[in-house]
């Protein structure tokens, strides 16, 4: 009897370390609308609906957990066999349930959420202005993927990071001069100082002529760009070919010198995504900074 009880005793002591670990793994995650999102364990069915997303879990070595993705994800090349579910504003919604994901992630911005949220498919919405988002966010990421910070979020940042210092160091002084006026699409859309290309564009030195008081990606009149006359114009967008139209822009300097980087599509992805080829991004922006700038 005494053994039967002692064999008692110890199941229960057992138990009771196990259960404090059981309900302890519930993963909780608090994306950038203030939602809580608890999760039994890390998602292994992520549908991702914007690609500096797609790219930022490719990033941390968890690819293979994506199974479906917006229809601008293309890098890397392994994504664009995965099922496309529309964009981060008009999405499938029938095609993502079908998928059965764990998790949806995508933008703050996208109006999809609750009606996925109503279907009883968890969301988490992350929001990339500036470079402390992009860390931010890719901690987010890492947390929901339960990788290390050390072996992943923070390993990406110090890439970045050094990858920035190292394009800012390869540039001339007489090319830090520079006043730059970047464009990311057709309206126009720039870039401002408080944008994460602008942020790039102020580690490498040169000056934003978009003030950070216009906000991140203000709309601008063009006649703004007349009358600051930036030296070097670069344009993010992959539909930007008729950008001398704009009126009056025929007297600026960059124009009439034909200082105007236009980056192809494979780069314009690369500039205008705020996520781990960041690093890439800032290699492009400086080569044309050295380029134009002599």
């Amino acid at each position: 009897m005494k053994a039967f009880a002692a064999c008692l005793l110890v199941c229960f002591a057992a138990l009771m370390t196990l259960m404090p670990l059981t309900s302890a793994h519930a993963l909780q995650v608090t994306d950038d609308r203030g939602v809580s999102v608890t999760f039994a364990y890390s998602p292994q069915r992520i549908v991702s609906l914007l690609p500096s997303l797609t790219e930022s879990v490719c990033a941390l070595d968890q690819c293979q957990r994506l199974v479906g993705v917006d229809r601008y994800s293309n890098y890397p090349a392994s994504v664009k066999s995965l099922p496309v579910v529309g964009g981060g504003l008009d999405p499938n919604i029938e095609a993502i349930v079908a998928l059965k994901p764990d998790v949806v992630i995508l933008a703050v911005s996208s109006r999809v959420s609750q009606r996925l949220e109503s279907l009883g498919i968890k969301v988490v919405a992350l929001e990339t202005k500036n470079h402390a988002d992009v860390r931010r966010v890719l901690k987010k990421i890492g947390a929901l993927l339960e990788i290390p910070e050390a072996a992943g979020a923070e390993r990406i940042w110090r890439t970045i990071d050094a990858s920035l210092s190292a394009a800012a160091q390869s540039l001339s002084p007489a090319a830090k001069n520079t006043r730059v006026y970047f464009e990311v699409s057709r309206g126009p859309y720039a870039a401002g100082e408080a944008s994460f290309i602008g942020e790039t564009l102020t580690r490498l030195g040169v000056k934003n002529i978009i003030p950070a008081s216009l906000g991140p990606f203000p709309r601008i009149n063009p006649e703004f760009v007349v009358r600051a006359d930036p030296d070097l114009i670069m344009i993010g967008n992959r539909s930007m070919e008729a950008m001398a139209a704009y009126p009056g822009w025929s007297g600026i300097k960059a124009v009439k010198a034909q200082r105007i980087c236009v980056y192809s599509a494979e780069e314009s992805d690369v500039v205008v995504r705020p996520g781990p080829r960041m690093a890439e991004a800032a290699r492009i922006m400086a080569r044309c900074i050295a380029d134009k700038s002599g």
